[in-house]
């Protein structure tokens, strides 16, 4: 599998690189996979395809503190990122996983092979909701600590998300509403009661990823052109 550690100039560059990933693997320029990995140091905010952002964003506050509000191909909901949330992507292909059209069993791929990578220095790591990993233990409800999400195409499919590990946690209840939809594990808490940071570093968070995945070949061809036409036709910073 190539790996790609790159963290591009602007929000939008790097939303559309993912898709961009996905686009030249589904056209057979890339083969194997992929794993990216790269962290904004600006923050930014991220609409799932359908997600409205007059409810589930706070568009004041954003447009204020000047924080840009996208939308993403993918599905899932509304994430805000920035320093100190790592973001992932995965791109796999279904010749050799073909089980994972099944949208479950994608979901329980990705975070599984997440979590398992995390295990060792992070006990109680589990998947919950639909596309949620969260820290679970006796003494205290269970804590979200990533985000995820799943573009599907023909023959390959992004699956994509953020690992909290040394974010801001108040800026998300500050810039993001109460989601529409939530899981039920959530039990009506605040932003500020239902996520957390890992106990982790960049670089620990990194090679986990990195050694589960066994993402060793450095991709440097990356689809420059195809994140280009991405951010000129499609990306767009939301008003």
């Amino acid at each position: 599998m190539y790996q790609l550690r790159l963290t591009l100039p602007t929000p939008l560059e790097n939303v559309a690189l993912d898709e961009a990933l996905l686009e030249a693997c589904e056209a057979g320029q890339l083969a194997g996979g992929v794993l990216r990995l790269w962290e904004s140091p600006e923050y930014f905010v991220v609409l799932g395809r359908s997600s409205d952002p007059r409810v589930e964003v706070n568009l004041d506050a954003c447009r204020r503190e000047g924080v840009p509000v996208l939308r993403r191909a993918s599905g899932g909901g509304t994430v805000l990122a920035g320093p100190g949330c790592l973001m992932y992507a995965v791109v796999l292909g279904f010749q050799e996983l073909p089980h994972l059209r099944a949208v479950d069993a994608a979901h329980r791929h990705v975070l599984g092979r997440i979590a398992a990578a995390l295990a060792p220095q992070v006990p109680g790591i589990a998947q919950a909701g639909i596309s949620d990993l969260v820290l679970k233990s006796k003494n205290t409800p269970t804590l979200k600590i990533s985000g995820n999400a799943l573009r599907i195409k023909r023959e390959h499919f992004l699956y994509h998300g953020t690992l909290l590990y040394n974010f801001d946690l108040s800026r998300i209840g500050q810039l993001l509403a109460t989601p529409t939809r939530v899981p039920d594990y959530r039990d009506q808490r605040d932003h500020d009661d239902f996520v957390a940071n890992l106990p982790l570093s960049r670089d620990e968070l990194e090679d986990a990823l990195l050694s589960e995945w066994k993402a060793n070949d450095p991709l440097t061809d990356w689809p420059r052109d195809r994140m280009a036409e991405l951010v000129a036709t499609k990306y767009d910073v939301m008003d």
